[in-house]
């Protein structure tokens, strides 16, 4: 049951990342493909029905964590709580941005809060890279299952490491350019030129840095973490994870014309899935590595809520993920189709 618990997190983190990743990607590159108000008020409308609805996701994800695997939740939660307290001014930055910009016509108050969008995307992209390094490379935990991070030491990734090293800078530049190639793609398959075509021009030139980084992390990766060179030679079938985000990858580079920006799009959330599930299948028996001392690691035994919980829980669960399923399904399918200028 622990390691159905585990898929289930996994698979939520997963859809956040994909469906939120694009109206961060659409946030951090608004200022610069749409080049009129009438054009940022278009590429804001890309998302406006779909961005608070995927942050659903995030939650969900949070409240699964805190009943499945408490002991994690309490020493993440503590352990992480700058960034954590970060994260959540950037979430709230990036709503009120959205609501405020329309409230007031001037000058000033309107590229304020576009800017305020912009740069809260911008640095909420960095932060959960940066949070996925953390959990790849391990934290100091101690015998209870404890630990203090600051915010940077040497920027070395040993074991007096802080949230921000080399390492975990890396990941936060992956997931920075990995998500505005997303949202570039999201722009240009809902909007009509000249938007479209500044967004496909971004994602095109994007895509060469997102391989390179995908080259650098990963690398990187396995020589941080040797438990995933572990994990993936006991159990060589994990192989095929990586192997769907390189696919994701090689598809992005092959629709290049307006009539595959859908297939494009989709391999970019493919590339996604495939870099969540690789890191979930790498680290996978563990839930937060230590990287004093492996055997203080977080596991999802050591971890989980007791086996009745976990079976009732998931009675419970099952329902409500599969509403919200069936909501975000019905809400994208309705929003299908190109914008128009007129349409924000």
């Amino acid at each position: 049951m622990e390691t159905l618990w585990f898929c289930l997190v996994a698979i939520m983190l997963t859809g956040y990342v994909t469906l939120d990743g694009l109206d961060l990607g659409a946030g951090i590159l608004h200022l610069f493909i749409a080049r009129s108000d009438g054009e940022k008020r278009t590429v804001l409308a890309s998302i406006g029905p779909v961005w608070d609805g995927n942050e659903v996701w995030l939650l969900a994800a949070g409240g699964t964590l805190y009943f499945a695997f408490p002991a994690l939740y309490a020493s993440s939660f503590s352990g992480f709580y700058l960034p954590l307290m970060i994260v959540l001014w950037l979430l709230i930055a990036r709503g009120i941005s959205i609501e405020f910009r329309n409230h007031i016509t001037s000058p000033i108050w309107t590229p304020i809060w576009d800017t305020a969008f912009a740069c809260a995307s911008l640095l909420l992209a960095v932060f959960y890279g940066a949070a996925l390094g953390n959990v790849v490379r391990g934290v100091p935990l101690d015998s209870s299952g404890y630990f203090f991070l600051p915010l940077w030491t040497d920027f070395r990734a040993g074991s007096s490491a802080g949230i921000l090293d080399w390492y975990t800078i890396l990941t936060g530049v992956a997931a920075l350019l990995a998500l505005s190639m997303h949202g570039a793609l999201w722009v240009a398959l809902k909007c009509r030129d000249p938007i479209r075509e500044r967004a496909t021009l971004f994602a095109r030139r994007a895509w060469w840095a997102v391989v390179a980084v995908t080259v650098a992390i990963t690398a990187a990766s396995f020589a941080v973490q040797p438990h995933l060179s572990e994990r993936f030679g006991s159990a060589p079938w994990g192989f095929v994870f990586p192997v769907i985000a390189a696919a994701g990858l090689l598809g992005v580079f092959l629709c290049k014309s307006p009539q595959t920006e859908l297939l494009a799009f989709l391999s970019s959330c493919g590339y996604l899935v495939g870099m969540m599930t690789s890191a979930a299948f790498g680290v996978y028996p563990l839930l937060l590595p230590a990287n004093t001392n492996p055997a203080l690691s977080l596991t999802i035994d050591n971890a989980a809520a007791g086996s009745y919980s976990l079976h009732i829980g998931f009675a419970w669960w099952l329902p409500g993920m599969l509403l919200a399923a069936i909501y975000a399904i019905f809400t994208y399918r309705r929003f299908s189709g190109k914008l128009r200028l007129n349409d924000s």
